[in-house]
């Protein structure tokens, strides 16, 4: 855990990597994630956890599967957006996002069932992120 303040802006930075999420610290059990997002994601759903995502530049689309249905909630920067766990997702950012996540630490970032995983995205639990010069 890191005992002085993170710069959010300073953190992302320090990787180019899209749809691969870095932890920048963690609390309690849930990890604090940065991502790069450019295009979309793959649909998925978390059967035990919510999804929270923060914009922090940028636009995101969070298409939603839900009672059949299917809609789309759009995040401008400064938005927040809970997707409800078990609720099919598909992230998608046409021209490219920052993005903050609180996840429980070991969520895997194409959930518990998911589609096929293009090449573009990263199945990961979240990278430790390098530590930011300012």
């Amino acid at each position: 855990m890191n005992d002085r303040p993170i710069d959010l802006h300073a953190a992302l930075r320090t990787f180019e990597d899209l749809w691969s999420p870095r932890i920048v610290t963690r609390v309690n059990d849930y990890d604090v994630r940065v991502a790069k997002v450019h295009g979309d994601h793959v649909w998925h759903a978390h059967d035990d956890t919510d999804e929270f995502f923060l914009v922090l530049d940028g636009e995101l689309a969070i298409a939603l599967r839900e009672a059949g249905a299917e809609r789309t909630v759009v995040l401008p920067k400064g938005a927040v957006f809970v997707v409800p766990r078990g609720v099919e997702h598909r992230p998608s950012a046409p021209g490219g996002a920052s993005i903050l996540l609180f996840e429980p630490s070991g969520t895997l970032s194409v959930g518990d069932r998911h589609d096929d995983v293009p090449a573009h995205v990263d199945a990961t639990t979240g990278h430790t992120l390098r530590t930011p010069t300012g």
